[in-house]
């Protein structure tokens, strides 16, 4: 597990957007873990995460043109993401998108830049996948290529069948999808933590993985 990954899930520990206990998902399961993205809700903490996403995709050596970030979550993403970027010398163009469509002024549903090239997702998880298939339909409606999804946490636990969300994306739209961190990379930190109170965490991890994870 490179640094970065590292850093990023104890950032997420620090910032309470990921947190250890007895909590339901969407899916009704008992999980004993959650992940809430939104909570990164200041400025500092938002520099902090389009870091990682920049270091993420950097390091994922996908080729992209532009960033598109899906209503809501992934407006602040893409900008943010597009920032550090070009501090990191890679300057490119994003856009995003409205929930419903302006009737005046420029109109449309796009805001930002034109949709063209290799476009880059970029949003906070991959649930139901809703956001990647409206994503991918409007961006082909354009005329731009889906090139990738960049996403902060990836579960890697069984969908709606025996893949998981992100193996449904990946196999659907033939797109990779980057992600900051996996489980297995929060595996990875607790083992080598010398953390008590996290390391109690390992069994109902473990056991959580063994019934719902996907290789």
């Amino acid at each position: 597990m490179s640094d970065f990954r590292q850093d990023f899930l104890r950032f997420a520990l620090q910032q309470n957007v990921l947190k250890f206990g007895e909590f339901t998902t969407k899916a009704g399961r008992q999980s004993p873990y959650f992940f809430n993205a939104g909570l990164f809700n200041d400025g500092a903490s938002t520099l902090q995460l389009a870091k990682f996403y920049a270091e993420a995709i950097l390091t994922s050596n996908v080729q992209f043109d532009m960033l598109f970030g899906p209503a809501y979550k992934g407006i602040i993403l893409a900008a943010a993401t597009a920032m550090m970027l070009a501090e990191k010398g890679v300057n490119v163009p994003f856009a995003y998108n409205r929930k419903e469509a302006k009737d005046h002024g420029e109109g449309g549903v796009l805001v930002g830049a034109p949709l063209q090239g290799r476009v880059l997702i970029i949003d906070d998880v991959i649930s139901a996948g809703t956001s990647v298939r409206e994503s991918v339909a409007l961006i082909q409606k354009e005329g731009a290529t889906p090139a990738a999804v960049a996403i902060a946490l990836d579960r890697m636990e069984k969908g709606t069948g025996e893949l998981s969300a992100v193996q449904e994306v990946q196999q659907q739209y033939h797109l990779p999808v980057v992600s900051i961190a996996n489980l297995n990379d929060l595996f990875a930190l607790l083992e080598q933590e010398q953390c008590p109170e996290l390391t109690t965490y390992l069994t109902p991890l473990t056991a959580y993985r063994e019934r719902y994870g996907v290789a």
